[in-house]
């Protein structure tokens, strides 16, 4: 029994593709194995002609009228439709924004982190959205607000660029920082420089004896004192004199 919709777990892997004997056209327009147009042939030609040259009729256009199919390697078809997919994805990156957040009291070590992850966001092809916000009475000195912020610039100049000069809208400085072109973009700091030799690998310790200490005197064998005849080695009483 045909279902009527595709199933679940098709429709999650991706777009529901018709192949050979489940196109459902009577007449499709079809491309060639090398990209020709071969005209408007019927469903029963244009699956001889797949037969004939060991390939399968792949339908790419089903809205169009007639349906497109294709003269195509199905395992072929779906490796170039995952390969498409990722390449768009990777050009996706620009329009997600990461929001890096300031005060005009940070400390120097905080304001290193905060750059450290603006620059991974720019190297990953992201805006970088960074607010500076007053708290009380720092609004009666926003300048240094603006110094946070100049600086903060000065640090990732090299991965992006501001897209507009930075503003203080109530009491809060915002900005948006968008990624420079990959061939204009300083390296990672985290990726190793073009030529530059890999780290060398650290010796492994091979189990081995004890190092001898040449700073203590060496060891003496110890002698023995002769023991009394028919009394003990520690005997309390060796040493006294009996009076007569």
């Amino acid at each position: 029994m045909s279902r009527p919709f595709p199933s679940r777990s098709s429709s999650s892997s991706g777009p529901y593709v018709r192949v050979n004997g489940k196109i459902r056209a009577r007449e499709v327009r079809v491309i060639g194995v090398d990209g020709k147009q071969l005209g408007v042939l019927s469903l029963g030609e244009a699956l001889t002609m797949a037969r004939s040259q060991g390939v399968d009729l792949v339908e790419i256009a089903p809205n169009a009228t007639p349906p497109v199919c294709r003269l195509v390697d199905y395992g072929k078809y779906r490796y170039e439709q995952a390969k498409r997919d990722k390449e768009s994805k990777k050009h996706q990156h620009a329009n997600k924004v990461k929001e890096v957040q300031l005060s005009p009291k940070i400390d120097p070590h905080d304001l290193g982190v905060k750059v450290g992850h603006a620059i991974d966001f720019l190297c990953e092809d992201m805006k970088v959205k960074v607010t500076l916000k007053f708290r009380g009475r720092e609004m009666a000195h926003t300048e240094f607000g603006f110094q946070i912020v100049e600086k903060f610039l000065t640090e990732i100049s090299a991965y992006g660029h501001p897209d507009f000069a930075p503003k203080l809208n109530g009491r809060a400085i915002n900005l948006m920082i968008s990624p420079l072109p990959r061939n204009k973009r300083a390296r990672h700091p985290s990726q190793p420089e073009d030529g530059a030799a890999p780290p060398a690998p650290v010796p492994r310790a091979e189990p081995s004896q004890a190092p001898v200490n040449n700073n203590h005197p060496p060891r003496t064998a110890k002698v023995e004192e002769p023991r009394p005849a028919g009394g003990f080695a520690n005997s309390p009483f060796a040493e006294l004199e009996i009076k007569r």
